[in-house]
């Protein structure tokens, strides 16, 4: 009896906004002058994502008095408080998580009458009575659903939703746990002028994923079966990447140094994930490595030496959606299990975050 994914549903906010729209409300919000645009205009061109989402309209607009979140004018000022975007988190989160709901489970309601546990996924808002509560309600599930809120983890506290969920469906073979992710990034977008703030704007965007967990006796469709998770954190990279509650929004620190940090300490995790499973890298058939950015990608590929295609799976996420933060390896796994994979193949997943946290997992094709 193995605990193994049996849907995944995704979605996104309305605004969808190309990438070059938004490097041009950066360079303007930053008051770039030519040699800085230049620059700014480099990261994005290189950044390897085409569009984002975002619940927030205001970075699509050229004219700041079409602004509908930041102040009317070029300087954004005054900034938003963090109270304000946490209420548009509360009112934004739950109904793009439904969505994704609605996009995993579809229209039957009695399969949302046999879930029995609901775990929640975010570290770009928090309420209470919270997300876990409304999807209880407005998705009406039952009211002794049991509830688990993993918070504040950053872009690895999905895996780590996952491993709960296993936990859970080992303990009762009955159960049928709802993991559900959602994150809106881009609602924290600062104004620091400095090229690690210029490299974190480029990056981030909006949009939540759910995911069925059950056990694999009880599964009716193929599925992605929960083998194996293996975590460690690396002290020597602490303040490399953090995320910090401030008056204006939720503040990023992520440095140049996150990818290098990855590149020279993947390599032995990968090695202790595979030995704990049993593995050699022999066994593997495919890759979900969560799309932080361009440069993360590139440094687990040449750290493992893995050819260049084994990530178009995540480069083909990070292209269309850009760094959702938690939800971004959920939709990396849906586009795994939308293709025809090898029946008792295995795939190594990793997704990264503060700590420096390398958070692993290995799932096989059923």
């Amino acid at each position: 009896m193995t605990s193994c994914i049996t849907a995944i549903g995704t979605a996104n906010p309305r605004y969808c906004i190309p990438q070059e729209q938004i490097f041009k409300f950066m360079a303007k919000a930053f008051g770039l002058d030519a040699t800085n645009t230049s620059r700014l205009r480099s990261i994005y061109e290189h950044s390897g994502i085409e569009q984002r989402y975002s619940v927030v309209p205001d970075f699509g607009f050229d004219d700041p008095a079409d602004f509908a979140f930041f102040e009317k004018n070029s300087t954004l000022e005054p900034f938003i408080s963090t109270e304000k975007r946490m209420q548009l988190y509360q009112a934004e989160a739950v109904q793009i998580a439904k969505k994704a709901v609605k996009n995993c489970l579809g229209e039957d309601a009695d399969r949302y009458k046999q879930i029995t546990h609901l775990i929640t996924v975010s570290c770009t808002g928090m309420y209470a009575p919270g997300l876990d509560i409304d999807l209880v309600e407005q998705l009406c599930l039952n009211r002794y659903t049991e509830r688990t809120c993993i918070n504040f983890m950053g872009c690895y506290g999905a895996i780590n939703a996952l491993k709960t969920a296993g936990y859970i469906c080992t303990a009762q073979p009955e159960a049928k746990v709802l993991v559900v992710s959602v994150e809106l990034c881009t609602l924290h977008f600062q104004k620091h002028n400095t090229l690690d703030n210029w490299v974190a704007n480029s990056l981030f965007s909006d949009g939540a994923a759910a995911v069925l967990i059950e056990n694999s006796d009880n599964a009716k469709t193929s599925v992605l079966k929960l083998n194996s998770f293996y975590s460690e954190f690396l002290p020597e990279a602490r303040s490399e990447m953090g995320w910090y509650v401030g008056n204006t929004g939720f503040e990023m620190r992520l440095t140049s140094k996150v990818s290098k940090q990855i590149k020279s300490s993947i390599k032995p995790v990968y090695q202790n994930l595979l030995t704990n499973a049993g593995l050699t890298a022999a066994d593997v058939c495919a890759y979900a490595i969560h799309p932080g950015g361009k440069k993360i990608l590139e440094a687990v590929e040449q750290a493992l030496e893995l050819p260049e295609e084994s990530n178009d799976t995540a480069y083909g996420v990070l292209r269309k959606y850009g760094n959702m933060s938690s939800a971004t390896i959920l939709f990396v796994l849906k586009a795994l299990m939308d293709q025809p994979g090898q029946p008792g193949g295995h795939v190594v997943s990793f997704a990264f975050g503060p700590g420096l946290t390398v958070e692993g997992m290995v799932l096989q094709y059923s």
